[in-house]
């Protein structure tokens, strides 16, 4: 009687809180059924349960209405009831929410925050608030992916002789719009450049094989179309998340949205992704503190998804972050996927759990294709050929042994065990098992024989697009998110913000500083009454060219090495023009680094007594900075050439030493064979410049040297300092042609 009535009450419940919730469509709760019968849920078909994010929220009037009903209804005694436990446990599956019958009560705060489920809905993000999946729903341009036969090769250069080495060999396989294509296999399987082959990021004579997208060849149209998510986050540590993101959305979003459109989409990621919480935090480095390295990986992953991209590719998305986190990353994947998008993503070692959210898998071991095919089917295929773990385990680790051709607690195939007896006992390890390279070769050739005809002609099979669909993949026409101008002001803003942290800290200040107090005090309110006094002064004066001469030369020298990875990165989706970047680096340094030489000047010219008028006093000023200026070529021409530090440092080191002592200060006659160097020299032409300004009226030479009118030495540094910046600007061209950008 007591269960009965139990059974009563509990379908009241279901009936009364299936009104309130104005039950979903009866597709919807068909697809949850049938994935309750299945064992589990379908990844399209599942019910989410999401905690609504404050000021993202829709319909909340009606969501306050379920809440009052729900906690009006929904408190009452399970104690007795084991057949109305089961019933509602079904019924809770069908409405879209689950709970423990390990209590008796559901919280009220639980009841308050729930809300009704749909297919839109995504669940709690990670490490921070929740999440609402809208953006990454907009329609895009499908893309779908094959590749047959990819080989690649490097050429090892020796001393004597080169040898080639295959890292792929023959790599076919293909992934459609909706699906994750996951591609795994041991360290040096050759899981990246399959990668960046496939994401156009390794374009070299040395590539075989076919990749199309939608049947046609790469173009550079897709560089916009295309997000492609390094293992490296490569990110600028001194601006915040939502500066990042917001920069990103600006240079790379068409020209038909506004900036403040751009600037909403911004904002629309940073929600997506969980990170509002962080979006006023600097991303940070390894001497700076920021952002945690769950949160890193979203801001890389949300520079990419900003664009809505048809591709999106990862390289070990989940490395470095907890099983949990990255459990969660993939799960956004899945959804990016949903919405129509292509992933394609590396995985090292997945857990069990991200393992069975792939739809695709590729395994690869020594650069030869062991499986494609989808990845619930991986261990039936490897359990067909012989192979199957001997206790539970992983799959993931399952594969990942059978890549190394590592067979323990792995059943050997009676194909295999025959070929090893039948061989030299050498092939035989000391546990009696077949060496890696004999597994490894079973495997390929099992692979060969009975899969890889197959998915050759599934490759056959025309996509189902129209030709007009298709052809926009082919368009060969560059799509700019800015014009040239507009790259230049956001590239200018985002350098000073990023660089004002370096140029203003604490030991640079320092270090100008006391430089020039030491100064000061040396010749302190020294005279240019004599002959000598002026001597003495022109020391201090050389000493001025010689320290804003090699000063920002060894700053400069670090600004394209440094930046290498990101220009590379940026480029290589082309984000910006790499005319408008250089000016942008180049002119972003200028307001930076000529506040330090006021500050310099201010304290040397007066503690040293020099001449006290505006004219004077301007005019040395300005003579620092050109030498700055040009000494600030010399060192970008030499970073951006060599693009190493050691070898830029060394060269810049004799170079610089050598301009000092063809200055004019040390050596009075220089042989003629040699003499031309001096006209080469800033700290040449400063020094004279600097003399002319100060006693142009009381000598008309100094130590050998004629006060001329200057002109001669203002030409000589303007052409140094567009001559040593052109250099370094076709540097980083010649750059950009050699990677393939």
């Amino acid at each position: 009687m007591e269960k009965g009535l139990a059974r009563a009450k509990s379908d009241q419940l279901v009936a009364e809180t299936a009104a309130a919730f104005k039950s979903p469509p009866s597709s919807e709760a068909a697809g949850a059924a049938s994935g309750e019968s299945g064992g589990s849920l379908s990844r399209k078909s599942s019910r989410r349960m999401m905690v609504a994010s404050p000021g993202r929220t829709n319909g909340s009037s009606r969501n306050a209405h379920i809440r009052k009903s729900r906690s009006a209804q929904m408190k009452f005694d399970f104690d007795e009831v084991s057949s109305g436990a089961a019933l509602s446990r079904a019924s809770s599956a069908s409405l879209g929410f689950s709970f423990s019958f390990t209590g008796f009560t559901m919280p009220p705060d639980e009841i308050a925050d729930s809300k009704p489920f749909s297919d839109d809905d995504i669940p709690e993000d990670l490490e921070a608030g929740t999440r609402n999946m809208r953006f990454q729903a907009e329609p895009t341009l499908p893309i779908y992916l094959k590749f047959t036969d990819v080989t690649y090769k490097v050429i090892l250069k020796g001393m004597r002789t080169s040898e080639e080495k295959d890292i792929l060999n023959g790599i076919t396989g293909s992934v459609n719009p909706g699906e994750v294509l996951a591609l795994m296999g041991p360290s040096g399987s050759g899981k990246t450049t399959l990668l960046n082959l496939l994401g156009g990021r390794l374009r070299q004579p040395t590539v075989g094989g076919s990749i199309t997208y939608n049947d046609q060849p790469y173009s550079k149209f897709l560089k916009s179309r295309i997000g492609f998510v390094t293992q490296d986050d490569v990110l600028f540590p001194h601006l915040t998340v939502k500066e990042t993101l917001t920069y990103a959305a600006l240079l790379r979003l068409p020209k038909t949205l506004t900036r403040e459109q751009k600037e909403k989409r911004a904002v629309d990621v940073i929600y997506e992704l969980g990170l509002e919480r962080c979006q006023d935090t600097m991303i940070g480095g390894s001497f700076v503190r920021g952002v945690s390295g769950g949160e890193r990986k979203r801001v890389s992953i949300g520079n990419e998804i900003i664009i809505n991209p048809s591709l999106l590719f990862l390289d070990e998305p989940t490395s470095g972050l907890d099983s949990t986190t990255a459990l969660r990353t993939v799960q956004m994947l899945h959804d990016i996927a949903e919405a129509g998008k292509t992933v394609v993503t590396t995985i090292h070692q997945p857990s069990s759990r991200l393992f069975h959210k792939f739809d695709k898998l590729i395994l690869l071991g020594k650069g030869s294709l062991l499986y494609f095919g989808k990845a619930s089917e991986a261990l039936a295929y490897f359990s067909s050929i012989g192979c199957s773990p001997l206790i539970a385990m992983n799959p993931a680790e399952f594969l990942l042994d059978l890549a190394n051709g590592n067979l323990h607690d792995v059943s050997v195939p009676s194909e295999l065990e025959d070929r090893v007896q039948t061989e030299n006992s050498e092939t035989e390890t000391r546990n009696g098992k077949p060496s890696p390279t004999v597994v490894h070769e079973y495997l390929v050739e099992a692979y060969e024989t009975r899969v890889a005809e197959k998915e050759k002609k599934k490759l056959m099979v025309p996509i189902p697009l129209d030709e007009e669909v298709k052809s926009k993949v082919s368009s060969p026409k560059r799509q700019w998110g800015a014009s040239w101008w507009e790259q230049y002001s956001i590239l200018f803003w985002r350098g000073i913000k990023e660089r004002r942290h370096d140029y203003f800290s604490l030991l640079r200040i320092t270090q100008v500083l006391s430089t020039a107090i030491i100064l000061g005090l040396l010749w302190w309110q020294s005279d240019s009454n004599s002959q000598k006094d002026l001597q003495e002064q022109a020391g201090l004066l050389f000493f001025i060219g010689v320290f804003w001469g090699f000063f920002p030369v060894f700053t400069a020298i670090f600004t394209f090495p440094q930046e290498r990875a990101m220009l590379s990165k940026e480029r290589a989706a082309d984000m910006y023009r790499l005319s408008a970047y250089f000016v942008a680096r180049t002119t972003s340094d200028l307001p930076l680094d000529l506040m330090l030489p006021v500050l310099f000047h201010l304290v040397v010219y007066f503690m040293a007594g020099l001449r006290r008028s505006a004219g004077p006093f301007f005019l040395s000023m300005l003579t620092v900075f050109l030498c700055i200026v040009a000494a600030q070529g010399l060192g970008l021409a030499i970073g951006a050439t060599l693009m190493d530090l050691k070898r830029a440092t060394t060269l810049a080191s004799v170079t610089v030493m050598t301009f000092m002592l063809a200055g004019g200060f040390f050596v009075k006659k220089v042989p003629i064979f040699i003499s031309w160097i001096r006209y080469l020299s800033f700290n040449y032409h400063t020094y004279k410049l600097l003399l002319k300004v100060q006693y142009e009226d009381i000598t008309p030479s100094i130590n050998g040297m004629r006060l001329d009118n200057g002109l001669t030495e203002v030409c000589a540094l303007v052409a140094m300092v567009f001559g040593y910046r052109l250099l370094a600007y076709l540097s980083l061209r010649r750059m950009k042609l050699q990677s393939g950008a």
